[in-house]
């Protein structure tokens, strides 16, 4: 099993619906990859074609538990007085990026749109992201294990 580090390079959207009544959207974005999940900065006033240009990192093993190699960008608009509203959602499948990256080191997606769907599976937009993954490098000690003690070779 190879351990490596995702970074999903979340560039911007649009062609976002203003879901705020009265002033601009303040989108942001949730991005989940298995149990863990990250969050963008809110792009404050910035309503329907939000810029983040933002890296968020995720640790990955490839192959895992479970194969759901994906990642899931839910798109929301932060609310002060209400809760934060659900304005879409893309989602990139990752295992094959994943599984050039185990065998050369590295892979990237460059970055490229993906559409953004409401709850009904309407299309409500698009969402411009690039994903990179790097293959953590194992590091080789002076140390021999044996049965789970390590012998240090310092004497």
């Amino acid at each position: 099993m190879a351990i490596g580090t995702l970074e999903v390079l979340l560039v911007n959207a649009k062609g976002f619906g203003d879901s705020d009544l009265f002033g601009r959207m303040d989108p942001y974005v949730l991005i989940q990859y298995k149990s863990q999940e990250r969050k963008s900065s809110v792009a404050r006033g910035q309503g329907a074609s939000p810029v983040w240009n933002e890296k968020l990192t995720f640790r990955v093993e490839y192959p895992g538990v479970g194969d759901q190699y994906k990642l899931i960008l839910k798109i929301m608009d932060d609310d002060t007085f209400s809760t934060d509203d659900f304005i879409g959602q893309a989602t990139i499948y990752v295992e094959d990026l994943l599984a050039v990256g185990v065998e050369n080191g590295t892979a990237e997606l460059h970055p490229r749109k993906y559409s953004v769907v409401r709850v009904d599976q309407t299309y409500c937009g698009e969402i411009e992201v690039g994903v990179t993954f790097t293959k953590k490098v194992e590091e080789k000690s002076n140390e021999e294990e044996f049965g789970g003690w390590k012998q240090s070779h310092h004497y």
